[in-house]
């Protein structure tokens, strides 16, 4: 027979006790769920209102301060001469150099030579041609002084026969009036002076011309021979550039030539740098180029030191977005500078104290800077704003931001433009 389980049954009789110690601890756990969820309750529904969660540490997060605003320019420079002129050469020909790269020279010593021939024997030639037309000017003179003589001998014999008329003209009327002559021989007289007038009249109108001519024809020739004579001066004047002279005091830089090379007209030969005149140069962003002006104070530094300087110089060329500025040092000269030497820069453009600002990034660009996003209990969300002046690490708040408001600075490109989102530690 199979025996079946009626022996192991047993009937249990309920514990009033433990069904009330039950229901007790139900009571204590919804009562402390309902409190949890009141705690937790505004955390819960800003999160359930958000779209999406970002990490934290995706984010760039920066406080809002109040505080001084510098805006500056700072950047690498190097040390390039104030004056540092190239020298070129003023003909074709071959050179000859009489010093070396870095040699020190003094102001119209001597550098380099060019043997140009054919400068040589245009030269020679247009001195020659001076001469002839010299020579010419001075036969003009001599034959204008011929000719105004010959013209002046004319013109004294018109003058004594004109006189010698008006003699006999008055014999004449003397003896007429004396009975002693006809009047026939009076008219005659009369006839006779005046003939004499037109010859004097004419004799001096011809002396007039003469003058005349030959002081056009003299000043032509005087104008031909001047006009040769500068040419001959430009010539001497290129032959003179043939000698390369330093315009400065200073040091021979770069060579770029070698010794008895060919050059062509306009070659560069060689620069002399002034070291006793260095200044930094340094590139500047095309958009605080326009703030930049002559005469703003800067600060360079280098070598464990610092230095004093002013913006002489912004360069009004814009090259790949950026525009060159140089500063000089305030003060004397620091020793041990070397051209193209590095060292840092930067450049003072405002101050404003007392401004609410945060730290710059991304957010001032996306949107125009018109927007930002606030974190605040672990969402972030996006708030209007309004800035003001920038600098390279700050910029200043002028609406919609308070001091102690956490920014997203950068990488708010991960929330899409959604109002609020969840920031996850």
């Amino acid at each position: 027979m199979i025996r079946d389980t009626s022996v192991q049954d047993r009937v249990l009789t309920p514990d009033p006790s433990r069904r009330r110690r039950t229901l007790a601890a139900g009571a204590v756990g919804a009562m402390g769920v309902a409190g949890l969820l009141v705690w937790t309750w505004p955390a819960l529904s800003r999160s359930l209102s958000t779209t999406d969660s970002i990490s934290l540490a995706r984010l760039a997060v920066a406080t809002v301060e109040r505080g001084a605003l510098v805006r500056d320019v700072a950047g690498e420079g190097k040390v390039v001469a104030a004056v540092s002129p190239t020298l070129y050469a003023g003909s074709a020909g071959a050179v000859s150099v009489a010093v070396k790269a870095g040699e020190r020279v003094k102001r119209g010593q001597p550098l380099a030579r060019i043997a140009s021939p054919e400068l040589s024997a245009r030269l020679a030639q247009e001195r020659s041609n001076a001469d002839a037309l010299q020579s010419e000017a001075l036969r003009a003179e001599a034959d204008a002084r011929q000719q105004r003589a010959l013209a002046q001998g004319q013109l004294d014999i018109s003058a004594i026969a004109y006189k010698t008329a008006q003699n006999e003209l008055a014999r004449q009327t003397q003896a007429f009036e004396a009975g002693a002559t006809a009047r026939a021989q009076v008219d005659q007289a009369k006839d006779a002076v005046d003939r004499a007038a037109v010859s004097l009249k004419q004799a001096q109108e011809m002396l007039n011309l003469k003058d005349d001519a030959t002081r056009f024809e003299l000043q032509a020739k005087r104008q031909a021979f001047e006009r040769q004579h500068l040419l001959v001066k430009d010539i001497e004047r290129q032959a003179d550039e043939l000698t390369v002279r330093s315009p400065i005091d200073g040091q021979v830089g770069q060579l770029f030539v070698s010794d008895q090379m060919s050059v062509a007209k306009d070659a560069k030969l060689l620069t002399v740098v002034d070291l006793s005149q260095l200044e930094v140069q340094m590139q500047v962003a095309e958009s605080f180029a326009r703030e930049l002006q002559p005469g703003m104070p800067g600060e360079i530094s280098g070598n464990g030191q610092r230095w004093k300087g002013v913006v002489s110089s912004v360069s009004p060329e814009v090259v790949n977005s950026e525009v060159a500025a140089r500063l000089r040092f305030d003060g004397a000269l620091p020793e041990q500078l070397r051209q193209n030497q590095r060292l840092s820069v930067r450049v003072l453009l405002d101050q404003r104290d007392n401004v609410l600002k945060v730290a710059r990034g991304s957010f001032v660009d996306e949107g125009g800077g018109r927007w930002a996003y606030v974190i605040r209990d672990g969402v972030a969300e996006k708030r209007p704003v309004r800035l003001g002046a920038q600098s390279l690490s700050q910029v200043e708040v002028l609406e919609g931001l308070q001091p102690g408001d956490r920014v997203v600075t950068s990488g708010a490109d991960n929330f899409r433009g959604a109002e609020r989102i969840t920031v996850s530690p």
